[in-house]
């Protein structure tokens, strides 16, 4: 094989997250071509997320070029990906994870004042922000990085939340007001790692890509997507899985939160199999502690 086709979303940050993948494999002797496409999610930029999100809108088409030939490897932000992996595809490399942590742009939470407007289309950061600060007014925001970020500078918004890992990766880490401690606020799935995808019957770009993983940040995005798995597709309400992984342990934080913030159950495990570990923080929060009970589940 003389050049990989490394497919992407066309979207600013998707191509810098491929353009680091082709990077690391060149450095490896390693040839590759990116294969820039539009998914639904970025020609759906209308629909509140809360009401797309877990379907593999920014996703499908990306795994679709794969299957189809059109391409020979997926990259995703590994946030993206749905829980279970298509037929005939293999989720075969995690390239090291950067920052998992969610941060502020704009304001510092101490800077917000009462009634203060955060902006953010994720479910999961509307919950911990009202978590913490129920007097917070959180308002609907979609686009991409640019568009969102845009939007803090507007004078009826405060703040904007936004993934480290993207900041970084867009040389943008000057525009962080806080870092949010991911031991509160804990990040999306996968937040902060990319997935790669191949055909998983293709030896050959499996052994290229294995050859970029790490290991630890492999592990650790497999217990998460684990707990998500676990919980199921019908899981529609914020929830939130972060792993890490020291001398073979695998330490596990997630929750399951109301809609509204008013309620939020999290839990911390230990373990060495990230599959058991992942599922068994699922059936905690759920079984255990009421998840299934919170406004807004549907089984």
């Amino acid at each position: 094989m003389t050049q990989l086709r490394l497919a992407t979303r066309r979207s600013p940050l998707a191509l810098a997250q491929a353009e680091g993948v082709r990077r690391t494999l060149l450095e490896r002797g390693v040839e590759a071509e990116l294969v820039a496409l539009e998914t639904y999610g970025d020609r759906e930029s209308t629909a509140p997320l809360s009401e797309i999100a877990g379907q593999g809108i920014f996703a499908v088409e990306i795994q679709r070029a794969v299957i189809e030939g059109r391409a020979d490897v997926a990259v995703h932000s590994a946030k993206d990906l749905p829980s279970e992996t298509p037929t005939g595809l293999r989720l075969a490399s995690v390239p090291e994870r950067r920052d998992p942590a969610d941060v502020l742009v704009g304001r510092s939470m101490a800077g917000l004042g009462p009634g203060a407007t955060v902006a953010t289309g994720s479910p999961r950061r509307r919950a911990l922000l009202l978590d913490r600060r129920p007097d917070l007014n959180v308002i609907e925001l979609r686009g991409n990085m640019a568009t969102r970020l845009a939007v803090a500078d507007r004078h009826d918004v405060d703040a904007v939340v936004a993934a480290a890992a993207a900041l970084a990766r867009l040389d943008l880490t000057q525009l962080i007001a806080e870092r949010l401690d991911p031991n509160w606020f804990i990040p999306q799935i996968g937040q902060g790692a990319l997935a790669l995808e191949v055909r998983d019957d293709d030896a050959e770009v499996i052994a290229l890509v294995e050859s970029i993983s790490h290991p630890a940040s492999f592990i650790a995005v497999r217990a998460e997507r684990a707990f998500l798995r676990e919980l199921g597709a019908g899981c529609s309400i914020p929830a939130a899985a972060h792993a890490s992984v020291a001398n073979g342990v695998i330490s596990l934080r997630a929750l399951m939160a109301a809609v509204d913030g008013s309620r939020v159950l999290r839990g911390e495990m230990t373990g060495h199999d990230p599959a058991e570990l992942g599922r068994a923080m699922a059936q905690f929060l759920r079984d255990e502690s009421g998840g299934s009970e919170l406004a807004g589940w549907r089984a």
